[in-house]
Parts: C-alpha cells; sequence; structure tokens
C-alpha cells in the first residue's frame, strides 16, 4: 500500500467514512481503501509528512462558489497537491462564472455533509460539476478525504475521474 499507515477495506470500517461517502464508494469498495489518522494531522501537508505519503499522491478536493447574474452554483475540484488549480482562468471559464471563489467554510461542510479538512469528491452533491485535473487520473493510487478529519481514503486515480458528473481535464497552470 502507500506510506506508513493502516490501510483496511471500507465495509469493515463504515465508521471512518462520513454517510454520503459511505454510499458513494458502496459499488466500488474493493477499489477503496480507508485508514484512521490523528485528526489533527488532517491537513495535506501534516499528513503527508507524518505518514510517509509523497505529496504526489495526495489529491486535495475543493468546493468553489460559482456566480453568473446573481445566482449561485457550487462545484469541486480535485488536484494533485503539488499542483495549483487555476480557479480565476480555467475553471471559471469552464463553470461559465463571471467570479468564483472557494465556498465558505460552513456552506461547504453543510451543502456535502462532510467534515471541513476531510471533504472528497466521493459523495458530493447530486448535479454537482467535478473538474477533475488530469494529473489525478493519471496517478495510480491517490489519497483523498474520507468526508470525517480523522481518516483518509486510498483509491485509484482513475475510479474518482469515473465519479458521478466528473470531467477529467487539464486545471492547473
Amino acid at each position: 500500500m502507500l506510506g506508513r499507515i493502516d490501510w483496511m477495506t471500507p465495509d469493515d470500517h463504515p465508521d471512518l467514512l462520513a454517510a454520503p461517502v459511505r454510499a458513494a464508494t458502496r459499488d466500488a469498495a474493493e477499489r477503496v481503501r480507508v485508514a484512521a489518522i490523528d485528526p489533527d494531522l488532517a491537513d495535506t501537508a501534516a499528513f503527508c509528512e507524518r505518514y510517509g505519503v509523497p505529496l504526489a499522491a495526495s489529491a486535495n478536493c475543493v468546493v468553489l462558489a460559482a456566480g453568473r447574474g446573481g445566482a449561485v452554483t457550487y462545484a469541486a475540484c480535485v488536484v494533485l497537491a503539488t499542483r495549483r488549480a487555476d480557479v480565476n482562468g480555467t475553471i471559471r471559464r469552464h463553470l461559465g462564472a463571471r467570479k468564483i471563489s472557494f465556498a465558505p467554510m460552513d456552506e461547504a461542510t453543510g451543502a456535502t455533509g462532510m467534515e471541513y479538512g476531510g471533504i472528497t469528491p466521493f459523495g458530493l452533491p447530486e448535479g454537482w460539476p467535478l473538474l477533475v485535473d488530469e494529473a489525478v487520473a493519471d496517478t495510480p493510487h491517490v489519497v483523498v478525504g474520507s468526508g470525517l478529519r480523522r481518516s483518509k481514503l486510498l483509491v485509484p486515480g482513475s475510479l474518482v475521474g469515473e465519479l458521478p458528473g466528473a470531467r477529467v481535464m487539464p486545471l492547473t497552470r
């Protein structure tokens, strides 16, 4: 597996996944692993350093608020921890937004049913666009959130690109 961490099957540890994530990973359980972590180390850099996971095998999922004509819609994007998403260029244009920003924490957690610092592309609200950087989809195994700060998921990068609403494309500059 990856890093100095005990990866387990989600079926044996459903308590380590937020409710929407449990439902979203059910059909792909054989391709998904989960591990308990120290919740104080949920942030990517701290997690990677403590558990020996390369930054290039860790992906961040962020919730974006895209505005146009007074209406706000939400979307999520996933990029490797070693890359920066082009939020104000590529992503804003793809979403057809006039203005785009990171969604406020209370809106992101309320809309997803996930904890801040644990938001993952698995189990996002139906109908949300999910933009996946092509480098994530090309990574053999990637670590993402579990919906909770106290655990992480290990999944094939290609699985992230297969999620409902996912669009794999270059998202970084």
